[in-house]
């Protein structure tokens, strides 16, 4: 009984996850983003795959990134992730992977996507097989399509829009339920390379808004302080980030206000061109 009450946990909440955060819960977007409260459309960094696709047309370094989200203390409630994104002189491009979940109820996520900067833009569009395992029930995936978008307004100012779930796919075959169609836009004002202010505005097609600030400041040459603040339901973000040589650290803690804290670790390298 005990077993069965717990499964029935596990597959509602990530559920409970969708309507507080309007997003899919168990994708990763990587410590940094997370610290500012999962501001991310205009972050041109390698966590951008998972994120925002058409950011990634902005790479400048090629580089590998892993990521462990472990939420509220609860093993069952890990996601672990992993990615590699290419720059290159015409296009940038990159794939990634995560799992989320435990031995009852697991869901794991392969996409591939490609960006490329026009001017002052830059647009990509990435595919992804996103596959969900209940015991007892069986496994089942489908494609989900996405495509993301940035623009530079001016030199402090950028653009981010990003639609994920282009394709309205469900969870499963047999499944009624679907998988979030989420559209998200946003702005980056960037006074000076030391700090960042980003707002955003998220909205799942059949939920209520939801609006995000993020906050990043550098303390030093090689390290960051970042805050961010979630409503519907309120949220805070913590982080902080440094960057040794061609490596990236990065850690980032969430309060939820129903259920407790979430710690954030990423960590990844750098092809820096000489």
């Amino acid at each position: 009984m005990v077993r069965i009450w717990f499964l029935i946990f596990l597959i509602s909440l990530p559920s409970l996850s969708l309507k507080a955060q309007n997003g899919i819960e168990t994708l990763p977007r990587g410590a940094r983003s997370m610290g500012m409260g999962n501001v991310n459309l205009t972050i041109s960094d390698s966590w951008a795959i998972f994120n925002n696709i058409g950011a990634l047309g902005r790479l400048t370094e090629s580089g590998v990134m892993v990521g462990y989200d472990h939420r509220f203390n609860l093993n069952e409630l890990t996601t672990l992730a992993a990615g590699v994104a290419i720059n290159t002189e015409k296009l940038r491009y990159g794939i990634c992977a995560s799992s989320y979940g435990g031995e009852h109820f697991n869901q794991q996520n392969l996409g591939i996507g490609i960006s490329n900067q026009l001017g002052i833009a830059s647009l990509g569009v990435k595919v992804n097989y996103f596959q969900t395992n209940i015991e007892g029930f069986g496994r089942s995936g489908r494609p989900v399509v996405e495509f993301g978008g940035m623009a530079e307004l001016g030199p402090n100012l950028f653009f981010g829009a990003h639609i994920f779930n282009l394709t309205n796919s469900k969870l499963g075959g047999q499944a009624i339920d679907r998988l979030p169609t989420v559209v998200r836009s946003g702005i980056s004002y960037r006074p000076s390379e030391k700090l960042m202010v980003n707002i955003e505005a998220e909205k799942d097609i059949l939920l209520d808004p939801l609006i995000k600030l993020g906050i990043e400041y550098s303390l030093l040459d090689k390290l960051w302080m970042r805050s961010g603040f979630n409503t519907n339901p309120s949220n805070l973000f913590f982080g902080i980030g440094f960057r040794p040589r061609n490596f990236t650290i990065d850690y980032a803690m969430t309060q939820n206000q129903y259920l407790g804290n979430t710690h954030h670790f990423s960590f990844g390298y750098l092809f820096l061109k000489k």
